[in-house]
């Protein structure tokens, strides 16, 4: 199975916005939604084809709503993700799965209470409406164990691989990383 996972931007709450439109409430009502990492849209399609074209049907609102779409092709990598335009070029062929791994950002994961407020209350706004997902990060995520619920991705670092390591991530102070392939364009930008 192929994983999509749509990340919301900081100021909305990504599955309350999706959920709440009719168009992308229908495209999205024949799967299982999780909610892998904090303020994000989790679920699984039969092909990269799939995932890739629902991405496509999804455009609109994800660009309004959502700071990255990751897709994760087991056939690609098992722990790795890939970013929307990797993974169509992917799919077309463009780039083959060896060729698509030397460019990559690397996320921390934080404790969603590690973004507590100067009181010690949790910032929960990007949640309000998304109780009753299923938290599941499938690959790299450290996600479905934590029961203060999903970790949310922080401060991606833009890493090339030479070789078969990735560099440490060293933004921030975290046990745990996410990472995505992404096409030279995206690495560029």
């Amino acid at each position: 199975m192929t994983r999509v996972c749509l990340v919301g931007s900081d100021d909305v709450n990504l599955r309350y916005e999706l959920l709440s439109r009719e168009t992308a409430r229908d495209a999205l009502a024949t799967y299982d939604l999780r909610e892998p990492f904090e303020n994000s849209v989790g679920l699984e399609t039969v092909s990269l084809g799939a995932a890739v074209a629902l991405l496509n049907d999804l455009n609109w609102y994800l660009v309004r709503f959502a700071d990255e779409a990751m897709v994760h092709e087991p056939s690609v990598s098992e722990t790795e993700w890939l970013s929307r335009d990797l993974a169509a070029a992917v799919r077309d062929d463009a780039v083959g799965p060896d060729e698509a791994a030397r460019f990559c950002k690397v996320y921390g994961l934080e404790a969603a209470d590690a973004h507590a407020d100067a009181d010690g209350e949790s910032d929960d706004s990007a949640n309000d409406g998304a109780t009753g997902a299923e938290h599941d990060g499938g690959p790299g995520s450290g996600v479905g164990a934590d029961p203060a619920g999903p970790k949310r991705l922080v401060e991606p670092m833009y890493v090339t691989r030479t070789g078969n390591d990735i560099p440490d991530y060293d933004l921030r102070d975290v046990e745990e990383t996410v990472v995505e392939r992404v096409t030279e364009s995206e690495f560029g930008a």
